[in-house]
């Protein structure tokens, strides 16, 4: 099995980018935070660990990384995510669809960990549905390491937004505008 296409990269900063947008989820925060994922992340090659914690009551661990270790570090809301998804070599995310649509749009390999704690979970049909197409990789908190492990970056199809034209003219019909 090949290495994601990341390793041998030596010197090259790799960040891997987690979002929890506005919620709280300290399952996800967590499991990013523990030493499991962290090695599995550093053996695919990746350096800087960026947790991005929202409303999270659980704190990450900073580490420097002066050891041989992946570099982590933490914030809890920013106005904006963009610069932070532009920059990572890899994303793992929340399955709020603005967060899924936003990484795909800008052709970066992406995770979706599903919070099952959510009790309407229409979130995780449409991230297995997108995994299903190969766009994302999708986890749950407690499969997070198996997915990284397993990964192969290569494999990922990258994501062609559809058509919006006759869902736009379907809203517009309904509300009496003009389709033309």
């Amino acid at each position: 099995m090949g290495g994601g296409g990341g390793d041998g990269e030596s010197g090259r900063r790799r960040i891997v980018f987690v979002t929890v947008g506005t919620t709280c989820f300290d399952a996800l925060v967590e499991a990013v935070d523990s030493e499991k994922v962290k090695e599995a992340l550093w053996r695919k090659g990746f350096t800087h660990l960026l947790i991005q914690m929202g409303r999270g009551t659980y704190i990450p661990s900073k580490v420097a990384a002066e050891d041989g270790s992946i570099a982590v570090d933490y914030f809890t809301f920013s106005p904006s995510i963009a610069d932070f998804l532009r920059s990572a070599s890899l994303i793992i995310s929340h399955a709020g669809s603005g967060s899924i649509f936003e990484t795909l749009r800008l052709g970066k390999p992406l995770i979706v960990v599903v919070n099952e704690d959510l009790m309407d979970n229409h979130q995780s049909e449409l991230a297995e549905e997108l995994a299903d197409q190969k766009h994302l990789f999708c986890a749950r908190p407690q499969t997070l390491c198996e997915i990284i492990d397993a990964m192969d970056l290569e494999s990922l199809v990258p994501y062609t937004p559809g058509d919006a034209l006759p869902v736009a003219k379907l809203i517009n019909n309904f509300l009496g505008f003009p389709t033309d």
